[in-house]
């Protein structure tokens, strides 16, 4: 399933995006984890100009809208005209670099809304929901669903995106919500499986929790919502009241789940 631009928490995505700093890289172990939050890399892109021109693609995606077949274009171009030798076919490439920052954008503008302390009050809970993917991994499908507190230890590895092509989410739950999803408190959290890894160089190597692929244990945001909120607010108080108040409303509409997908 592709990435939907619909989906996307606008000023909070768009606000992370651009906070981060570009990295040259050789490999896509360079930059591990919650690095990501701060770093925009590519693999194998070490030229500052390449960084640029696939990270304007990126931002245009993000900020604007542009789709998969647009943002090939944009890669054609930056490839033609700097000569970069990137591996893999073109349409694998293109995809990752596509989808894996646009869903590590909108999980981190999630994180930012689902951690503001207003929203905390009175939605405490978070539940997990599974993405829909054609070929969906068994653990994703046994964790639509589940709910646990925000503050659960399990977030820190399990908050998705968790692995490449990965679309599943997060969404703020209340008491109520729990009421009508038919459970009298949260969920235990499931037990934590592990399995060894390390990458062809061995330069990278860590238990990675089972459902969840290598460099993908930790929550996207998580180390900078704070900041991205506060580049939010920012925007928000430069803005006309009453622009302000639409975007605040459009925020808080994203977070705010309807009866029929409680279901």
């Amino acid at each position: 399933m592709g990435v939907e631009y619909r989906d996307l928490p606008f000023e909070e995505a768009i606000a992370f995006f651009r906070n981060k700093v570009n990295l040259p890289s050789g490999r896509w172990t360079d930059v591990w984890k919650d690095a990501h939050d701060s770093a925009f890399m590519a693999a194998g892109a070490a030229k500052a100009d390449l960084l640029n021109d696939l990270r304007g693609a990126v931002d245009e995606a993000i900020s604007q809208g542009t789709t998969l077949a647009q943002f090939r274009e944009r890669f054609d171009e930056t490839v033609e005209r700097t000569g970069w030798e990137y591996r893999g076919g073109r349409g694998w490439r293109t995809r990752v670099i596509y989808e894996t920052n646009l869903r590590s954008a909108y999980a981190a503008g999630r994180h930012a809304q689902l951690t503001d302390p207003d929203l905390l009050r009175v939605r405490p809970y978070w539940r997990y929901l599974h993405g829909g993917s054609r070929d969906p991994r068994p653990e994703h499908l046994k964790w639509d669903g589940l709910v646990l507190p925000a503050d659960d230890p399990w977030w820190e590895e399990h908050y998705p995106p968790n692995g490449w092509g990965c679309s599943c989410k997060v969404v703020a739950v209340g008491p109520d919500d729990l009421a009508r999803l038919g459970k009298e408190a949260p969920d235990e959290a499931p037990p934590v499986k592990r399995a060894p890894w390390q990458d062809t160089t061995g330069a990278r190597q860590e238990d990675v929790p089972e459902g969840v692929d290598p460099g993908w244990n930790y929550a996207p945001g998580r180390g900078v919502a704070a900041r991205t909120r506060e580049t939010v607010e920012r925007k928000r108080a430069g803005l006309p009241d009453v622009l302000a108040t639409a975007m605040m409303a459009e925020i808080r509409r994203r977070l705010r789940e309807t009866p029929d997908d409680l279901d």
